[in-house]
């Protein structure tokens, strides 16, 4: 089923949807969905298509993220379930956002995807944290396919998340961003809501590359939850 979509992810999104679920092999720490599993003593379950999700309208002229649950492109998560993911989507005149730490396998997929659709890539900072980012692709595994693949933006509309934020290194991070051809339509930037400790850059250098982004041209959402680290 869709589930509106709560304030504070995006509040330009009207409904999520997930037809692939389960445990995201990535195990990012700061991840709520580990968090809720802890907090409720409920061990999330592997991968699946659920497939009585086919029987789900839609509706029409609506915003749906996809994804929001799970990486749907992560590598243990079947060609088959995205392409059957896709296929629904195509029912239904709607505009979709796919969200994604492993843009390089998204792009296999990008011109099966309803024109128009929104490609997210989440990136947040130039720097490898391991221990943090566990299993998932290491932010330069997730720049570099978006770096040079021009045609994304020419079918697509391509986001940045940089969400949750965390310490970077500025002009590398700036370098990388405006290496991206054509540039991303928007850049989403938000904050840790889940107290995980996460190493944070301060108040100063938060501005000054938020105002680096914004005087070359790129349109910048900073989300609610950012206000915390701008206080």
């Amino acid at each position: 089923m869709k589930n509106k979509s709560k304030e504070n992810m995006y509040p330009f999104i009207d409904d999520t949807f997930n037809i692939i679920k389960g445990k995201c092999m990535y195990g990012c720490t700061y991840c709520y969905l580990i968090a809720m599993a802890k907090r409720f003593e409920r061990p999330q379950k592997p991968p699946m298509l659920d497939e009585k999700e086919f029987k789900t309208n839609l509706g029409r002229d609506l915003f749906i993220f996809l994804g929001s649950s799970i990486e749907m492109f992560a590598p243990n998560i079947p060609d088959y379930w995205i392409l059957k993911t896709l296929e629904h989507c195509h029912k239904y005149d709607n505009k979709y956002m796919f969200h994604t730490k492993n843009p390089a396998r998204m792009l296999q997929f990008q011109h099966l995807m309803p024109l128009n659709s929104v490609l997210c890539v989440t990136i947040e900072t130039n720097r490898h944290y391991k221990d943090i980012m566990r299993f998932a692709p290491s932010p330069e595994e997730r720049i570099t396919p978006i770096r040079f693949d021009i045609e994304v933006n020419r079918r697509h509309n391509l986001h940045l998340t940089i969400e949750p934020i965390m310490d970077f290194d500025k002009d590398v991070f700036v370098r990388w961003i405006n290496e991206i051809y054509p540039g991303p339509a928007q850049i989403n930037i938000g904050a840790d809501s889940g107290n995980n400790n996460l190493p944070e850059p301060n108040k100063e250098k938060l501005q000054d590359f938020i105002a680096d982004l914004k005087s070359l041209g790129f349109n910048v959402f900073e989300k609610q939850n950012l206000k915390r680290l701008l206080k």
